[in-house]
């Protein structure tokens, strides 16, 4: 028991330095961090209950998905029935009432083209159920129409990248600790502390930003266009800004933002506007630069999320796998769009169902709420461990002080979020560090009743109790463990208050305190002791 080397005694004192130091700058208000160019600090995030900031609810548009997925099969299939050898003649494909249909014009080849046409579904779920029904109608004409499970696994497929997504762009809105979770099927939360002001929010995040290069059609009749008629092969786009007459511009893409590895804001040389840089990557430079060689004088259009930004002509070619998109940007849309851009499109269109914003006061409430909360069971801890067991007493209630700084400066160095469930996290923490306290000395007493020494009382008393603490606290940290791999948003921000005090608890309650017992006792060598 006495046996307290020196490295020892130093190690734990520099680690509980250390997370005191840690702790310290989450104290300083956020204006003298500010002025004093601190940002590097490590400082514990308050949560969007604490802080305020603001509350999406966003919804996927599931028709606009099902949509996509038509087209998509629309041209895989044609693409499959080119591939076949000899292709497979097939009439107009229809696409009406959400399902796909088409005639084969040989009769004979209508089970080649099915077979074919079966490789292009997947099977969806447990059931063996394929995402398609394939089924031949009138002997020559073949329908396809999308399985209830095959929508909901495309569905699925579509919320778990449009999260990411999201997840990236508001990571590059440089916001701290945003709270992004699913929210049944079709939904996504996102909840952005100290953000009062979500319109930007909601522009970026409802932005699908789809980018599309393709040429203008110049064979269009300019009055069927505004009728909104184009050849077969081209479709009619509407330009972004209002006042403009619609072009048509041919179907096939020339180039897509799949093929994007940077955008960037940046000022046009000449007229000095706000543009969008943007870079493709080596496939990506390679087919802007053969397909700008192949149509020099034509005019191009750029559209986002099915809009013309612009259309201008192809002067020379374009090489080196760099472009600007320019479209009467603001300095702040044109930034929006270049963040919409490197985040990647979102795979179905998201829109804004519910739209909260958290003020600061009810954060400001809570957290002296909080305070005022710790800071009495903190004294009402001290006073009666003083009573119940003296210096005993007095050495745990400087662990559990020492044990709330602790938590603080992990908290910070993890970058963690604190919460309102948080705060009630860390004051249950408190009262459990105490338990532990209460236990070893119970159990000291219990060895001097026997009999025992002092020394032999404290050591059999931290020994027999430690083991119980660190059962219980297993228990407590499995608990905490499934909150925080399960949880989300607020019970997520208990579960990592909860884990963190256990281990600073137990190291504060058992190896802190032993130690300090040990030095006392060594240095004093007391005939007796009163706990």
């Amino acid at each position: 028991m006495l046996d307290f080397p020196r490295w020892k005694v130093w190690s734990i004192c520099l680690l509980l330095a250390a997370g005191i130091l840690l702790s310290l700058p989450s104290f300083i208000p956020e204006s003298t961090i500010e002025r004093a160019g601190l940002h590097g600090l490590p400082r514990i995030n308050l949560g969007l209950d604490l802080s305020g900031g603001s509350h999406l609810m966003l919804e996927a548009d599931t028709t606009d998905l099902a949509k996509q997925n038509i087209a998509k099969m629309e041209e895989q299939v044609r693409t499959e029935m080119r591939r076949a050898d000899p292709p497979i003649a097939i009439g107009d494909i229809s696409t009406t009432g959400g399902r796909l249909s088409f005639f084969v014009r040989d009769a004979s080849r209508i089970d080649a083209a099915v077979e074919r046409i079966r490789t292009l579904t997947q099977p969806s779920g447990m059931t063996g159920q394929r995402d398609w029904d394939v089924q031949v109608v009138d002997s020559t004409r073949i329908v396809l129409t999308p399985t209830k499970q095959g929508l909901a696994q495309a569905t699925d497929s579509a919320m778990q990248v449009a999260t990411e997504v999201v997840r990236k762009r508001i990571d590059e809105m440089g916001t701290r600790e945003p709270t992004i979770i699913r929210q049944g099927a079709e939904r996504i939360v996102v909840q952005v502390p100290g953000l009062q002001n979500p319109a930007a929010l909601k522009a970026l995040l409802g932005r699908t930003a789809k980018l599309e290069f393709k040429l203008v059609d110049l064979t269009a009749d300019p009055a069927a266009v505004a009728q909104g008629r184009a050849p077969v092969g081209s479709e009619v786009v509407a330009y972004a800004e209002p006042g403009q007459a619609p072009i048509a511009v041919k179907r096939r893409a020339m180039l897509s933002g799949d093929e994007l590895i940077d955008a960037k804001l940046s000022y046009n040389s000449q007229t000095n506007e706000p543009v969008v840089s943007i870079t493709f990557n080596s496939e990506g430079g390679r087919k802007f630069a053969r397909v700008t060689q192949e149509n020099v004088g034509k005019p191009f259009a750029m559209i986002l999320d099915g809009k013309v930004l612009s259309a201008p002509n192809i002067n020379e070619p374009i090489l080196g796998g760099q472009a600007q998109i320019s479209g009467r940007f603001t300095t702040d849309s044109a930034n929006q769009l270049a963040i919409a851009l490197r985040s990647g499109k979102l795979p179905v269109a998201l829109k804004v169902v519910e739209e909260r914003t958290v003020g600061p006061d009810l954060g400001a409430d809570s957290i002296r709420a909080g305070t005022l909360a710790s800071v009495i069971a903190v004294v009402g801890v001290v006073i009666f461990m003083l009573v119940s067991y003296g210096r005993f007493g007095f050495y745990a209630n400087l662990a559990v002080v020492i044990n709330v700084f602790v938590i603080l400066g992990i908290m910070a160095l993890l970058n963690a979020t604190l919460t309102l469930p948080g705060i009630a996290g860390f004051v249950l923490t408190i009262g459990t560090a105490v338990d532990a306290n209460v236990l070893i000395n119970e159990r000291v007493r219990e060895e001097l009743r026997r009999g025992r020494s002092p020394t032999q009382a404290v050591e059999h008393g931290y020994k027999e109790a430690s083991r119980t603490i660190f059962e219980a606290n297993v228990t407590h940290a499995i608990a905490g463990l499934i909150m925080f791999v399960l949880g989300s948003g607020q019970v997520k921000g208990f579960a990592v208050v909860l884990l963190i005090g256990i281990a600073t608890s137990v190291f504060t309650a058992v190896v802190f305190t032993r130690m300090l017992v040990a030095l006392w006792l060594r240095h004093k060598r007391p005939t007796s002791i009163h706990i």
